[in-house]
């Protein structure tokens, strides 16, 4: 079993909050109707609503244990928060910022995604490491893949097995796919990219991938279907490319080497976890955990455009702005949150936030 494993493990037997418990600290300027980053702090007890305006925390979302992913509905209205110790996604009100509801889940969540209408939620599950039947050697339960949420009711209404457990997941900005990469933890990994069809929610095809993508980026055609896959692999300090009409690896991209006493030696397990392209498809910004630094390529031909050292370290997720204008990185190992202006390439503020940063997301408070 991993020092994470024991961690969660440790969440699980010792945390909990009952339905409601969730509590808010809100500045009392703070205006409605705006802009936030919500970031998870997987260490402590809270999210940080970030108000990008000013990039100053305005409030916290206190009494969640282990947050990990983060989706929100297209309206606002609500946040829904995966607890990996608890087994559960958690489901908060956008305007009391209360949870309503707790909803149990088959397996060990990571990440989770939203469809654009907003009618179904997709959890990443991993393996769930409880088989002591070879003591001492801990086993891996036969469980993992991806459950599916019904926003509606609210209810989990599948679960979709996939061997070896899945980490991270994307749904395609059509909202036709779901876009799946193998959980590389697995014993042994399963190194396969799934892609799900949101309509029959089942796996439509599978691509052999060692190691296997995640996380991942997506672009689109001129009409919105999807293009390129962009996938990190836990290994290299890049990303691959992978076009989805052919099911190909196309090529890989490492990112800039820099001087060994400037590399973040706490940068394992991923040396480059974090990649997203702005909204207006122009641009892909790639983190790395090593480096320590963000890096922006254009697209789609992949020009490298140049690279912004960060003020905090340990880079392992990030989330853009709708106006394609700032990049927000979750530097997990400071405790801090970099805000990147993405046309300058510069770090415009270093924003304190709770323990060991995870998962970000935009969100328009209503």
């Amino acid at each position: 079993m991993t020092n994470r494993h024991l961690f969660l493990a440790g969440v699980t037997a010792l945390t909990g909050i009952a339905l409601g418990a969730a509590s808010i600290t809100l500045a009392p300027a703070q205006q409605q109707g705006k802009l936030r980053i919500l970031q998870s702090n997987f260490a402590g007890d809270s999210v940080s609503i970030i108000d990008p305006a000013t990039n100053k925390v305005v409030g916290d979302i206190k009494g969640i244990e282990a947050g990990h992913g983060l989706a929100v509905a297209p309206d606002g209205s609500r946040i829904y928060m995966s607890q990996e110790g608890l087994k559960r996604l958690i489901v908060i009100d956008g305007k009391t910022l209360q949870i309503t509801k707790v909803i149990p889940l088959t397996g060990v969540p990571n990440l989770v995604d939203i469809t654009p209408d907003g009618r179904w939620i997709f959890v990443a599950l991993a393996n769930e490491y409880t088989d002591l039947s070879e003591f001492p050697t801990i086993k891996a339960q036969p469980n993992g893949g991806i459950d599916v949420i019904d926003t509606t009711t609210l209810t989990n209404v599948k679960t979709i097995p996939i061997r070896g457990g899945i980490h991270d997941l994307n749904v395609t900005p059509d909202g036709k796919y779901v876009i799946a990469g193998g959980s590389r933890g697995a014993k042994p990994p399963a190194h396969m990219m799934n892609v799900i069809d949101t309509n029959t929610k089942e796996i439509a095809w599978s691509m052999l991938m060692n190691p296997a993508p995640s996380p991942m980026a997506i672009t689109t055609n001129a009409d919105g279907s999807t293009k390129t896959i962009y996938g990190q692999n836990g290994g290299m300090n890049g990303f691959e490319v992978i076009d989805f009409k052919t099911q190909a690896k196309t090529g890989e991209v490492k990112l800039p080497e820099i001087p060994a006493d400037k590399l973040n030696r706490n940068g394992p397990p991923a040396p480059s976890h974090g990649i997203a392209v702005t909204p207006d498809q122009k641009t892909l910004i790639v983190n790395s955990r090593l480096n320590s630094s963000i890096y922006a390529y254009s697209l789609p031909d992949l020009k490298f455009l140049g690279g912004v050292a960060l003020g905090g370290r340990g880079a392992g997720w990030l989330t853009i702005t709708p106006d394609s204008k700032t990049a927000y990185i979750a530097n997990e190992h400071t405790n801090n949150v970099s805000a990147i202006d993405i046309a300058s390439l510069k770090e415009v503020a270093l924003i304190p936030v709770g323990y060991a940063p995870a998962r970000n997301a935009t969100w328009m408070q209503p």
